[in-house]
């Protein structure tokens, strides 16, 4: 493939925050002067993807993210690497058109057995979902052992509890889930018609089966679940997240 050509896929590929970039209203990265810089180095150091929160609280208070971030992934979208975001957070990643370049360099990984496979497709597709519901949607029992090898992964979490008898616990996708599936939000999971057309789907569907569209926020409550406690985090068997003192920052 020429140079002409992967600039064109990439082009192509790259998905830009808003349409209108040769809008003349867009600032430049002169008018926003080092705060593209700010905003570039701190994603590029960070190993996971950086929230907009954090990159606000980085920031000098006057300055607005958006037209920051829109800049620099505009300047990006033709090069090797492009500026992506994953749920709320933002990272550097290779260009999908040059990826084949790092297949040499990838650890080989374990795959992921059936089971596991269809019950991370049942919770990010259904979400909020609880073990009995995910229970009820596969016609089969579903084991502590797969949603422990899911959440090891970093693609599921616990969200809450049910407001229901027992308190149930959810579980739901994570930022990490939408980075390694290359998806900004969970709402540009596949629907029917791109599963039907990738061969994923039977042609023998019942005429009353349907592909949910997820629209909750992974890491907003419903009005039905309440946030888990360090009292249910103990029961459950699990740590409660380390958070870090302003020292170690």
């Amino acid at each position: 493939m020429s140079e002409t050509e992967i600039l064109t896929a990439a082009e192509a590929k790259m998905p830009i925050i808003s349409s209108d970039d040769a809008n003349p209203s867009v600032p430049s990265r002169e008018a926003l002067g080092d705060v593209v810089r700010m905003v570039e180095a701190i994603i590029f150091a960070s190993s996971e993807p950086v929230t907009e929160k954090m990159l606000s609280e980085r920031l000098p208070l006057d300055v607005e993210l958006l037209p920051v971030l829109k800049v620099l992934q505009s300047e990006y979208r033709l090069r090797g690497v492009n500026l992506v975001k994953a749920g709320d957070g933002w990272a550097f990643r290779t260009a999908s058109d040059l990826s084949f370049l790092m297949s040499r360099d990838l650890v080989k990984q374990k795959k992921l057995s059936r089971a596991a496979l269809e019950v991370l497709a049942i919770i990010a597709y259904h979400q909020p979902v609880t073990r009995a519901e995910m229970e009820d949607i596969r016609g089969v029992e579903t084991s502590k052992g797969t949603l422990d090898v899911l959440m090891e992964t970093g693609w599921v979490k616990l969200r809450g509890r049910r407001r229901t008898p027992g308190r149930p616990v959810t579980y739901g996708t994570t930022d990490s889930f939408l980075d390694h599936f290359g998806l900004a939000e969970i709402r540009d999971l596949p629907g029917m018609d791109e599963l039907r057309g990738a061969g994923l789907l039977s042609a023998r569907l019942p005429s009353n089966f349907s592909v949910p569209v997820p629209s909750v926020r992974p890491d907003e409550l419903l009005a039905d679940e309440d946030p888990l406690t360090a009292g249910d985090i103990e029961e459950l068997g699990l740590f409660m997240p380390k958070v870090e003192d302003e020292q170690d920052k």
